[in-house]
């Protein structure tokens, strides 16, 4: 079995801030930011609706490509958004 990395971006209610972030488990991960279980930035600014993801099989892929999604400017990251989430709905709201 392949192993999948997943490269992903959360924000908050208002949409007013973002969290980009890289897990080898997606549904886990996403439950621990809307669980508030890891201290830190998330959970401080309540930042837990997955609004994008992305996988790859290669963890060196996953990390160039968050490194690559933080240095880019605001604009950029919501028209990546809404290619696939025009509405940012929360993605993760069925599992």
């Amino acid at each position: 079995m392949d192993k999948l990395y997943s490269v992903y971006i959360l924000t908050n209610y208002n949409e007013t801030t973002f969290y980009i972030g890289v897990t080898r488990n997606l549904q886990k991960r996403i439950w621990e930011h809307k669980n508030k279980v890891v201290e830190g930035f998330t959970k401080k600014y309540n930042i837990n609706k997955l609004v994008y993801y992305e996988t790859t099989n290669s963890i060196e892929s996953a990390i160039k490509r968050e490194k690559q999604l933080k240095n880019w400017h605001r604009e950029w990251k919501i028209n990546l958004i809404k290619q696939t989430n025009p509405k940012f709905n929360d993605l993760s709201c069925d599992w």
